[in-house]
């Protein structure tokens, strides 16, 4: 009777080694490499550079910083990137020229798992938001930085660690969230569904054990749960042909926040060709947002109703 159980508690731990190993595999990231030069800079040679990146658990991540040109302000904000799921720094490169015209330093990384960053058995969307804490410090120990005003952009997944990063630590001045999601669990279902997965009798499994092995729930990371959270102004940014995550998902974050604007563009996941038309938007987002005084003071409220303000009379005339 013992060597049957024995046998049957084997069987039973391989066979759960076996689908925690399938999982990781079937949820891995694509690497996607590029170049350690971006194609088409729009900047001069002199305004960026490689940089390596002290990351979490050892690991390093790799990443260009963009210096505002000779004569902006000194020190200067910065804007933090964070590229998506499966893609890389080099693909939010189109937000550099116009951030770097308005006299923004821009840091853009490649979290881990993704570009030329270090690798790890599996990432997800809190250790992006682990990534980008990483990349934060960083930006804050440059001495023509200014530490106080530093603001994130993020893609997809990247915008969703965005928001998660700034609910627990209220450290940046503001958030555009290009793409986000309203719910991971929601994406789960989708991408189970695209994959032939049988949610009742699969698809529930690979859920519980997706938030085993993050180490949190879907819930207390969901875009819906930590947007209620962050402080600071957010710019929702959405196209309404978005066949990856729907538009309503916008709506919906827009619908739990007090303060985010939502802006919505002509396009779909991939934001890249339609940004370049309401830069102008994003600018005058960010430099008000970095210009004013801290949020939780009483100029600072002002100043931040103030630069919403300009933001939809920014809107209303795309």
């Amino acid at each position: 009777m013992i060597i049957e159980t024995v046998a049957l508690l084997a069987s039973v731990w391989g066979m759960h080694h076996l689908l925690h190993r399938a999982i990781l595999s079937g949820l891995r990231a694509p690497r996607t490499p590029h170049p350690c030069a971006p194609a088409d800079p729009g900047v001069p040679r002199s305004a960026w550079r490689q940089v390596d990146i002290p990351g979490p658990r050892g690991r390093r991540l790799f990443g260009w910083m963009v210096v505002p040109p000779t004569g902006a302000c000194q020190p200067a904000p910065a804007v933090l990137v964070m590229h998506g799921w499966g893609a890389n720094a080099a693909t939010m490169w189109p937000v550099v020229p116009p951030l770097h015209a308005a006299g923004f330093a821009v840091l853009l990384i490649d979290a881990r798992c993704h570009g030329r960053s270090g690798d790890e058995a599996f990432t997800s969307m809190p250790r992006f938001a682990e990534d980008i804490a990483a990349g934060l410090g960083w930006l804050r120990a440059q001495p023509d930085i200014a530490a106080d005003r530093l603001a994130l952009i993020g893609h997809s997944v990247g915008a969703a660690a965005s928001l998660l990063h700034a609910s627990r630590h209220h450290d940046v001045r503001a958030v555009v969230s290009l793409s986000a999601f309203a719910h991971p669990q929601e994406v789960m279902r989708r991408f189970m569904a695209d994959k032939r997965v049988p949610y009742p009798l699969l698809g529930w499994y690979v859920l519980r054990h997706v938030q085993r092995v993050i180490g949190t729930s879907f819930d207390s990371i969901a875009p819906l749960s930590t947007l209620t959270r962050v402080r600071c102004p957010v710019l929702l940014v959405h196209g309404r042909g978005d066949t990856t995550v729907p538009f309503s998902d916008a709506e919906r974050l827009q619908a739990v926040s007090g303060q985010a604007r939502l802006l919505a563009v002509d396009g779909d996941h991939d934001l890249r060709d339609t940004l370049a038309l309401h830069a102008p938007v994003l600018v005058d987002f960010l430099r008000s947002a970095c210009s004013a005084s801290p949020a939780d003071s009483p100029a600072g409220a002002r100043d931040a109703a103030a630069a919403r303000g300009r933001l939809q009379l920014s809107h209303a005339s795309t």
